[in-house]
């Protein structure tokens, strides 16, 4: 069964006969449920017009059940969509019980990219590691349990809630109430909950929410951009809390120490692979660990945006495969978890492999490992390490091996381990995006240059070697205690993915503020006294011009001084004025698309 929004996913949930194949029927809510609007919190008066399931849309994109007759076996298999395929762990992963992991997929080509109005104003907002890319999440809840009533004597079904939004906490807290309520009342319950999230306020950031789902009510803040690193803004307040049930401290965040503790000794070249974009495969013995792993791969780099591929969970089913497995090119700069036995031999020619067995609750001290060639990685058998050649820039942090050694043997609590290697991470990632990000600021025009009369001046241009002399006076030696080949490894960074996404995202940045700074000295100008020197064709042509600086900057939302767009609006709507009746009455007529 797959409840969904208005929208389509594409390819992989657009032929309900591939779900149906797999013991599933689809209901559209809108077609059954009539829901009044809901409050909105901070934005009522914006959310008061929304339609019914918009709500619910700016949450998810859709609710599927998938369900695996275990009598007809590979016969259903083989008709079965991705997202069917994702949301079951592979048959040797021997999952027994309830299971919780997440998967990711492209949005398809021919699909709209556009998020709605809403999810713009989230992803505007929300900090680099939130941001909503042309990717959906699927995250699952499988269960698997013995049934005699079944011919092969098991019970398998998962609930998969599909989303734009990487939110992966909130979303596993959300089927940890809702999956085990719909195993036991079925199709009902599933309803009762789209009815309960179409009432909810849209995921704007900075705002902190109360969200009611099946009689428990969820407390969450939304991060925005604007918050310090490595600080949670949600303050718990035991008179506004009484009828809060769950207190979720983060909507995104893995336990990162949980999930490194298998590969601990080797965390700082792991954060160096993932800094440079390298291709890397996780090889996991269910998807709970390879998900989980990958996310905290990913999310060591922070406050960076990771802005290359990354799927939590990767099957051979996945339609990428030919073109992650290739050997006739290098592989692609992607970060995979993959469970399959089959991936030890298929992706053996990958440069970089984390193999990790069961995580255990880091009750015991990890012992030391070196890192493994990659020719003995030849079956999932092989033993827990990373396999590589990779040579790191930077020399081998011990302090925080031993401070981490330290907390197991006095037995510190897991959330303080997490909380100071994810503090680690962040000042060392901190240490060195702090001379490009001085650099860079160095490259924006000075505010005098700026003329409302001519167009903004451009940024100037980054040039490797000027940043490189930066390093000798201002480089990561000022912030970190760590030594070793800094060049190098800016050198190979600034070659990656993730610089060019986040200079893209700092160029675009200082590009608006000019554009702001522009329209700001636009509006201190006598626009009156201006347009006396100028023929009526030459006033039109600047009417038509403010106004598509006025739209630019509504459209943009550019980084002004409040007033400045209804000044700006004022400037226009006087210059008209001064104009003959018939050109006002076509300059007062609103553009036609």
């Amino acid at each position: 069964m797959a409840l969904q929004g208005p929208e389509e996913v594409g390819e992989q949930v657009e032929e309900p006969e591939d779900l149906d194949d797999q013991d599933a029927s689809s209901i559209s809510p809108a077609e059954e449920i009539t829901l009044p609007p809901g409050t909105g919190g901070d934005e009522e008066s914006q959310e008061a017009f929304l339609l019914p399931w918009d709500r619910f849309s700016s949450w998810l994109h859709c609710i599927c059940v998938v369900g695996f007759d275990l009598e007809l076996g590979q016969a259903v298999e083989v008709k079965t969509t991705r997202i069917c395929y994702l949301s079951f762990p592979d048959s040797n992963s021997g999952c027994l019980g309830d299971t919780q992991f997440c998967f990711r997929f492209r949005q398809g080509s021919n699909r709209k990219s556009s998020l709605g109005c809403f999810l713009e104003n989230t992803d505007r907002d929300a900090p680099p590691c939130l941001k909503v890319w042309s990717h959906y999440y699927g995250y699952v809840y499988f269960r698997q349990v013995r049934d005699k009533s079944l011919k092969r004597g098991y019970f398998q079904k998962s609930l998969v809630l599909i989303s734009k939004l990487p939110y992966v906490t909130f979303f596993h807290s959300l089927l940890k109430i809702m999956a085990p309520e719909y195993f036991e009342k079925q199709e009902p319950c599933l309803e009762a909950a789209c009815n309960d999230i179409d009432r909810w306020p849209t995921p704007h950031p900075g705002r902190v929410l109360t969200l009611p789902i099946m009689g428990v009510v969820i407390k969450v803040r939304i991060p925005t951009s604007y918050d310090k690193p490595g600080t949670s803004q949600l303050v718990q307040s035991a008179q506004g809390d009484s009828l809060v049930s769950i207190i979720l401290p983060t909507i995104h965040e893995v336990d990162l120490f949980r999930c490194f503790y298998p590969v601990f000794f080797h965390i700082q070249m792991l954060w160096e692979l993932v800094l440079l974009g390298e291709a890397l495969v996780v090889m996991a013995p269910s998807p709970a660990e390879s998900s989980e792993t990958v996310l905290a791969l990913v999310s060591c780099v922070s406050p960076l945006r990771y802005c290359s591929d990354f799927r939590p969970y990767f099957t051979i089913h996945d339609s990428e495969f030919k073109e992650y497995t290739t050997r006739t090119q290098a592989p692609p700069s992607v970060i995979l978890g993959v469970t399959n036995p089959f991936f030890a031999k298929t992706l053996q020619h990958w440069p970089h492999i984390i193999r990790i067995g069961d995580m255990k609750q880091a009750g015991e001290v990890a012992k030391q490992m070196k890192v493994k060639k990659l020719k003995n990685l030849k079956t999932l058998d092989s033993k827990p390490g990373v396999y590589t050649a990779y040579k790191p820039y930077l020399n081998k942090d011990e302090e925080i091996i031993k401070q981490l050694q330290k907390g197991v043997q006095q037995k510190r609590p897991s959330a303080a381990q997490n909380a100071i290697l994810r503090r680690y991470f962040l000042e060392l990632t901190q240490s060195f995006i702090i001379p490009l990000e001085r650099y860079v600021a160095s490259l924006m025009p000075l505010q005098k240059s700026i003329s409302p009369w001519k167009s903004p001046p451009q940024l100037r241009p980054f040039v490797q070697p000027d940043f490189m002399k930066t390093l000798e006076k201002a480089g990561p030696q000022l912030t970190s205690r760590l030594k070793g080949d800094w060049i190098g490894l800016y050198r190979h960074f600034l070659k990656s993915p993730n610089f060019d996404g986040w200079f893209r995202s700092r160029k675009r940045e200082m590009t608006q503020k000019l554009e702001a700074l522009h329209l700001e000295a636009l509006c201190e100008e006598d626009l009156q006294q201006r347009i006396q020197k100028h023929t009526e064709v030459e006033v039109v042509d600047l009417v038509l011009k403010l106004k598509d600086k006025l739209s630019q900057a509504e459209r943009e939302q550019l980084p002004v001084r409040p007033g400045t767009l209804s000044k700006l609006r004022a400037h226009i709507e006087a210059v008209i004025l001064a104009l003959p009746e018939d050109l006002q009455g076509i300059l007062h007529k609103p553009p036609t698309s």
